[in-house]
């Protein structure tokens, strides 16, 4: 530690970080454009000009290091003079946008002019106009308002990994372009919007329509892949208008993947308002207690092991409680959460988990991909890896891939092999990557979707376990075994329980003719096409979507912006997402009307309050038990242990990626213009 004296008050801070990181430390707030806590630093704005003792002339306090004993002063009359007179300089070209800037009250540059600024400008020459650039779908530039700072060009580079931004010319002919016109690559582009200090860049499909302080914000989790970010929505008048991410440091940091920052405008369309029944191949609208007493007369006459139900990959586990225990009472166990069939290992919780937690990636020192491609199915994530790469070094954080690698993962990998035979030989020893892992102090092997959707993913699971075990990937100190989901529903149903019982049906029996009924529960992701003509479909989602058009009924249901739900993420982690708008019409949230349709039945469940089933969650699994209340878990009572077999055959198949379009993956993506034209735009810029 250093002691360093700021403005007289003295504190301790580790060595080698800056003086602004001490002035922070001490309280003090340093004025910045260009420094970015999670980016390398760049100084060059000269905001955070701060005085030293002792020292001929003021120091960019971003960029200089602190050392023992040192004094500073952030608040004197020369610091004071020198920011306004950078101030000056800054604005000099800067266009008089304010009253139609999107960015407006939420401008760094409007926040420092009003601390440090003039109110009047000696500058009488023209200002400087720059040529917008076309970004893309997502991002709108209006560059004559660009401060050099270089945020946008150091995101792209360090955390993206795609280098398409760079800064050109220098003196007043400096600008920032992407060198030949081209889109942004980056499924994380939309990041750039929110370390912009200026409105150079913003969002472009909610130009111009509403204010910063107009907007009624409410936290909540992303459910547009499984990594649970933490995100707050920005809603005016009962719409959603626009989603940025919320720090948390154990999961997301500050960064939100682009489908779920833009696909919001999806929420308000091909939406599900009112229940439908099928009569004579025609949907009809009805009243909910007309939908309810068509779905009981049909119940009553099927026996109990002829009604299954499939969960969707955007469900909260409230609602997948709340059928579970429908079913239990009707004496069914047919009940699936894995709508892609995959396999996992249930008999204990680490069999399908994250296991290091998303920050153990911070200590890895080398990484072996099974069937995953984090880069499409966790761009979040895929930066967090990047960055672990750029702090070891090329050749220091080796990364292995076994499967077809189509797209740049943003960091170097060497593609070790296409299938699981690789396995057995990395096993054997016999491949150079095994000596890799072996070397390596925290080796971690990350396992893919597109390997467990295999009917061979037991046998592949049990080798990366037993490859685990001999690297030193799976001690009692370093648990680096880790499952990568896709689906933000699948961990919250796996762990309570929503898999087929002993007798019970999987989602590929139930599909194939298994069932007389079949409630799906937003799952819309699954080959409708395969499902007999014979079965009869309830469909319970808030989108018209693929299985709504298979279903004899069809329930509304509200979206994840509309309901307050419990979500877990690939690393187990409980969180909770709160409603920041209504859903439309007569649409209601999950668990309600499974609650209220029980009654209809006559098996009514035990829980009317949003409290009530989360303590039912909790007694089912204490996991769920985040408010402080204990529970003990009956998770075992439903739901069939997962058997390996170690004598199957591995299939000679190479790993095929799971994700076939990043921006089209669910029904609310796919209902959203804003994704449709980013796929249309990517998919042929793959083409060219």
């Amino acid at each position: 530690m250093v002691r360093v004296i700021v403005d007289g008050t003295t504190i301790e801070v580790p060595s080698g970080s800056s003086v602004l990181q001490a002035c922070e430390a001490a309280g003090k707030e340093i004025p910045r454009f260009c420094y970015h806590e999670r980016l390398s630093v760049a100084g060059n704005c000269r905001m955070c000009l701060v005085q030293i003792a002792r020292a001929p002339k003021l120091v960019a306090s971003c960029g200089f290091p602190v050392s023992e004993g040192m004094e500073v002063f952030t608040d004197t009359e020369v610091v004071r003079r020198a920011r306004r007179s950078v101030m000056e300089f800054l604005l000099i070209n800067h266009p008089l946008d304010c009253p139609i800037c999107d960015q407006g009250g939420e401008c760094d540059l409007q926040d420092q002019a009003y601390g440090y600024g003039a109110g009047i400008s000696r500058y009488r020459e023209e200002k400087r106009a720059v040529t917008d650039k076309n970004l893309g779908p997502l991002i709108k530039t209006v560059m004559t308002r660009c401060i050099q700072c270089t945020r946008c060009v150091r995101f792209c580079t360090e955390v993206a990994g795609t280098p398409d931004l760079g800064l050109v010319s220098r003196g007043e002919n400096a600008e920032i372009t992407t060198y030949v016109e081209k889109t942004l690559t980056s499924e994380l582009s939309g990041n750039l919007i929110d370390v912009c200090p200026v409105g150079a860049l913003t969002a472009k499909p909610i130009a111009f329509r509403a204010r910063a302080w107009e907007y009624k914000k409410t936290d909540s989790i992303d459910v547009m892949d499984a990594l649970g970010t933490n995100i707050q929505i920005h809603a005016r008048a009962g719409e959603v208008m626009r989603i940025v991410p919320r720090v948390n440091d154990s999961v997301n940091e500050e960064w939100l993947s682009d489908k779920g920052r833009f696909s919001f405008d999806g929420l308000k369309k091909k939406r599900l308002d009112h229940p439908w029944v099928r009569v004579h191949d025609s949907l009809i609208p009805v009243p909910w207690k007309d939908a309810f007493i068509a779905l009981a007369c049909r119940l009553k006459d099927t026996s109990a092991d002829k009604v299954g139900a499939i969960a969707g990959d955007l469900c909260d586990v409230e609602c997948l409680c709340a059928l579970k225990d429908l079913f239990t009472a009707f004496g069914s166990s047919n009940f699936d959460c894995r709508q892609d069939g995959a396999w996992y290992d249930t008999r204990s919780r680490s069999g399908y988990l994250f296991n290091s937690g998303i920050t153990g990636i911070d200590q890895a020192d080398a990484l072996l991909l099974v069937g995953s491609m984090p880069r499409h199915e966790a761009p979040v994530l895929n930066a967090r890896i990047r960055r672990r790469f750029l702090e070891l070094g090329r050749g220091k954080f080796p990364v292995g891939v076994i499967g077809d690698l189509a797209a740049d993962l943003t960091y170097a990998a060497d593609v070790i092999g296409t299938g699981p035979d690789v396995l057995e030989r990395l096993l054997e020893g016999k491949h150079p990557f095994a000596e890799v892992l072996k070397k390596a102090h925290n080796p971690m092997i990350i396992v893919g979707h597109s390997a467990l959707v295999r009917s061979d993913a037991p046998r592949i699971y049990s080798l990366c376990k037993q490859l685990a075990e001999s690297c030193g990937a799976l001690t009692p100190e370093w648990r680096a075994l880790n499952v990568l989901h896709t689906a933000a529903s699948r961990v919250g149903g796996l762990d309570i329980g929503f898999l087929p019982g002993e007798r019970g049906l999987s989602t590929k029996a139930m599909l194939r003719g298994g069932v007389d009924i079949l409630w799906l529960l937003g799952a819309d992701d699954l080959p409708i096409d395969v499902i007999p003509e014979e079965t009869f479909v309830v469909y319970q989602g808030h989108h018209g979507d693929r299985a709504a058009h298979r279903a004899n009924i069809i329930l509304p249901a509200a979206a994840y912006t509309e309901k307050s739900g419990t979500y877990v993420n690939m690393a187990g982690h409980v969180q909770r997402a709160f409603r920041a708008v209504f859903a439309p019409g007569e649409a209601r949230e999950d668990w309600r009307i499974i609650r209220a349709f029980s009654e209809v039945i006559g098996y009514t469940l035990p829980y009317d309050t949003l409290e009530q089933i989360r303590d039912r969650m909790a007694e089912v699994n204490p996991v769920f038990a985040i408010d402080g209340k204990k529970g003990s878990s009956n998770l075992s009572q439903h739901s069939v242990t997962s058997v390996i077999d170690e004598s199957m055959t591995l299939l000679d198949e190479p790993f095929q990626p799971i994700i076939q379009d990043y921006y089209l993956t669910n029904s609310i993506s796919r209902a959203s213009q804003i994704m449709a034209e980013c796929s249309a735009v990517y998919r042929l810029r793959a083409m060219e």
